[in-house]
C-alpha cells in the first residue's frame, strides 16, 4: 500500500509525487490529523482553514 503525503503549502493529502490541488512537490510524510471537505462551498470549516476545493487534508504538517 503507498503511504500518503501531505502537502506543505495547502496540507492536501495524496499518494502521489505532485499535490493535486496546487500542483506544489513540496509534500512530507510527516502530517496527522484528517479532514475531509465534500463541498467547499457550503462548508463552514473549509472557509475557516482556506480550503476551496474538495479533497482530503491533513489538519498539522510538519
Amino acid at each position: 500500500m503507498a503511504r500518503e503525503v501531505a502537502c506543505k503549502k495547502c496540507k492536501a493529502v495524496t499518494i502521489g509525487k505532485v499535490c493535486p490541488i496546487c500542483k506544489s512537490t513540496e509534500l512530507t510524510p510527516d502530517w496527522y490529523g484528517i479532514i475531509l471537505i465534500f463541498d467547499s462551498s457550503k462548508s463552514k470549516i473549509a472557509s475557516l482553514l482556506d480550503i476551496h476545493a474538495a479533497h482530503k487534508y491533513a489538519l498539522k504538517v510538519s
